[in-house]
């Protein structure tokens, strides 16, 4: 266990101290740091680009795996679009203060819930250094301090990101110490000693990276490990749509969490779907491997039973031929992650019993796993996926970055009356005006 130097508790402190001034900002002013964040970084994308290109070359000469190389880049196109998001996260309805419930609890005494900022996040992750700007805009429009970890392949873009935004944040009315980098592995362990400074941990990365944060912080964590996706192509099926939404779950972004992993067909549809779904897999350099079924009706590679339930993040697709509905949501049931299943199907009610029945955070029918994304689903960004089964769940964006406190308003009231009968309680819901 590695405890918090002097020099990291004092830079959490500085967060912290800097998340309690911003949790007290108003709305505009909140939105308007985002826009000068953006600003900053359209002011400073030569210089995010240009260290953006140094961590790649660094990166493919230490030989990382393709799909983290993927997920390393940050070109201007790329940029341009975190930008933009920059801007829509400012534009999204504020998700503090908001009056969740309102109640009179007895004459003169009223309660209130109301949403708050959760404090500071402590997020880690890997390669992405785009996260660092969706992260930090989620944070800061929610009334959060962060303190952010980056992968060591992108360091220097971390740098020059987080640059950028303190340099924003400086103009405006929010203190740029709500945001902190840090840079070394050494740091990982130690943030996770912050209880007290950090209130909530966000880890990125791989199965085993999350369940190694989990085992070593007492500060709750919020997160996904393994994105283990499975498209289902049901009996009746059109065949040309479901060829396509698997093409798309597949190989739009294989890199991503949200993109297929296993293909679970029906045996009975699987002689019409197989044949022109693996000619347009193998168009698009997929590496197929199926079952014994699979193979006889055309999938050139053999699966062992480490491909079910395995996270590839590349062009590889595992393919199994099942008896039925029943088989495919016991297959997903034994080997899946909890993170975004799909159903392709003709028949209302195997989608029902698809989307009722699967316990994943989402759930689709006739449309590809892609779109389990917080910028799809209009939160404008997010800091992570959950897939744990209590809130936030799913793509994690502002909602799931407040939390909620009670406020009770009375005129002297005490406990006593109510106790030995003399008063009693009203609960009475007090309509919104």
């Amino acid at each position: 266990m590695i405890s918090p130097s002097t020099e990291l508790l004092h830079r959490a402190q500085r967060v912290r101290r800097g998340a309690v001034d911003l949790a007290q900002c108003s709305d505009v002013q909140r939105a308007a740091a985002l826009e000068a964040m953006a600003v900053a970084l359209e002011h400073h994308g030569d210089a995010v680009v240009t260290a953006n290109t140094l961590d790649r070359e660094a990166a493919a000469r230490e030989g990382l795996a393709a799909p983290l190389l993927a997920r390393l880049k940050l070109d201007g196109a790329k940029l341009a679009d975190c930008i933009q998001g920059l801007r829509q996260v400012a534009a999204l309805p504020d998700p503090v203060g908001r009056r969740q419930l309102h109640r009179e609890l007895a004459a003169g005494l009223e309660l209130e819930r109301v949403t708050v900022p959760i404090g500071v996040l402590g997020v880690v992750f890997e390669s992405r250094p785009d996260a660092v700007i969706q992260i930090a805009a989620l944070a800061i429009r929610s009334g959060n301090g962060a303190i952010l970890k980056g992968g060591r392949e992108a360091r220097n873009t971390c740098q020059a990101v987080v640059t950028a935004l303190q340099e924003g944040l400086a103009s405006c009315s929010v203190d740029p110490d709500s945001l902190d980098l840090l840079t070394s592995r050494e740091e990982i362990m130690a943030l996770l000693q912050l209880d007290g400074l950090v209130d909530l941990i966000v880890p990125r990365g791989s199965n085993a990276f999350v369940r190694h944060i989990q085992e070593n912080t007492h500060i709750p964590v919020l997160g996904h490990a393994d994105g283990v996706c499975h498209l289902y192509v049901d009996q009746r099926v059109n065949v040309d749509m479901a060829v396509a939404v698997a093409l798309d779950a597949k190989t739009q972004y294989p890199a991503a969490c949200n993109a297929i992993e296993t293909l679970l067909v029906h045996r009975r549809s699987a002689p019409r779907f197989l044949p022109p779904a693996i000619q347009a897999f193998t168009a698009a350099g997929v590496t197929l491997r199926g079952d014994e079924q699979a193979m006889a009706l055309g999938v050139p590679e053999a699966a062992t039973p480490e491909d079910w339930g395995h996270e590839y993040l590349d062009l590889t697709l595992a393919v199994r031929v099942v008896e039925d509905l029943e088989a495919a949501l016991e297959h997903i049931r034994r080997y899946g992650s909890r993170h975004t299943d799909v159903i392709c199907t003709e028949d209302e009610a195997a989608a029902a019993r698809f989307l009722d029945t699967v316990d994943s955070a989402g759930v689709f029918h006739n449309c590809s796993s892609r779109f389990a994304d917080g910028f799809r689903y209009g939160f404008g960004a997010e800091v992570g996926i959950s897939t744990q089964t209590v809130p936030p769940r799913g793509p994690v964006g502002l909602e799931g970055l407040v939390t909620y406190r009670y406020r009770l308003r009375g005129h002297g009231h005490t406990v006593a009356p109510f106790a030995c009968g003399d008063q009693r309680f009203s609960h009475r819901d007090l309509l919104e005006t």
